[in-house]
């Protein structure tokens, strides 16, 4: 594990060179990416979001796609598309973004629910079919989508069968004052992204992924972590509760934090850091919630709180 955590380290301080004061999210991203999930980024235009996919795929010197969501995005645009040759007399298959190692789907919600379709099919198989041939995607392959939360004119939000497919979902948010400080110092003279150097390889990640596994996970840490989930389900604020696919999303997560702190076993503190992350998403809040404007969060906030953590006993 200590393998594991000096990998996590080095990525995570060599993409805080571009993304200034956001360690939290950063770190997020790159569990969720151990943890072979995808990323849902909710936020507002212009907090770096594409920069934070632009420079994991640099730090792990990994192939790199934007796709830009639209409404006239086909499937095709997404897989790719096989074109005839006339020289071979043959049709030859053309790639689409989405055989690349990290994909950004950029305003997924712009694009319809078939052109959506196309790319969760390939998040959730690991591969994609065109004109009868399966091909797989490469390893690793992570996704971060993201979403305007502000702006629903002219989209086509996810419903949440299909949000429930991403394993987390994050905010950047706005930078304090002395971080967008230090951030236009550091782009006085060139964007700090242009210089970013490769601090890891697709095979160290790949490895990571299978080694996270390993860790050791206490009965009563698992009783815990479904005890919260199970929460969720009675919850009376929310008409929704999370799913067991909830229930493995926060037990490989918390194996993967607790491997980035350099630890064979999990505690419950690794259920409680990522849990809002996991279940924020995958929850539905009651018609009365929703009219208090109680925020989704604060209610997971008070499940993680009320279920009593597991303690050792001499």
């Amino acid at each position: 594990m200590a393998d594991v955590a000096g990998l996590g380290r080095r990525i995570v301080e060599n993409i805080e060179k571009v993304i200034v004061g956001k360690r939290r999210p950063v770190r997020l991203t790159l569990i969720a990416m151990l943890c072979e999930g995808h990323v849902l980024l909710e936020d507002v235009p212009g907090v770096a979001k594409t920069m934070l996919a632009r420079s994991l795929a640099a730090s792990i010197g990994c192939s790199f796609a934007r796709i830009q969501c639209t409404p006239d995005l086909l499937p095709s645009d997404i897989t790719g598309v096989s074109v005839f040759n006339q020289k071979t007399v043959a049709f030859e298959y053309q790639p689409g973004p989405v055989l690349n190692q990290v994909v950004l789907a950029d305003e997924l919600n712009r694009a319809t629910p078939r052109a959506q379709a196309a790319l969760l099919e390939a998040m959730a198989e690991g591969q994609v079919t065109v004109d009868g041939v399966t091909r797989e995607l490469p390893e690793p392959f992570f996704v971060i989508a993201t979403q305007n939360p502000i702006e629903h004119e002219g989209t086509f939000p996810l419903p949440e069968a299909q949000l429930d497919r991403f394993l987390m979902r994050l905010s950047i948010g706005y930078p304090s004052f002395t971080d967008e400080n230090e951030l236009l110092e550091r782009m006085r003279l060139t964007h700090p992204l242009g210089d970013l150097g490769q601090v890891a390889t697709a095979a160290e990640v790949v490895a990571a992924q299978r080694a996270l596994r390993e860790v050791f996970v206490h009965e009563k840490v698992r009783q815990y972590l479904v005890r919260i989930v199970h929460a969720t389900r009675r919850h009376d604020e929310l008409a929704l509760g999370a799913s067991p696919r909830a229930s493995i999303a926060l037990y490989r997560t918390s194996q993967c934090l607790a491997a980035l702190e350099g630890r064979e076993f999990v505690i419950p503190d690794d259920v409680k850091y990522v849990a809002e992350a996991i279940l924020a998403h995958r929850v539905i809040l009651s018609s009365e919630a929703r009219l208090r404007g109680r925020p989704v969060e604060d209610i997971i906030d008070d499940i993680v709180s009320s279920i009593p953590a597991p303690v050792e006993r001499a």
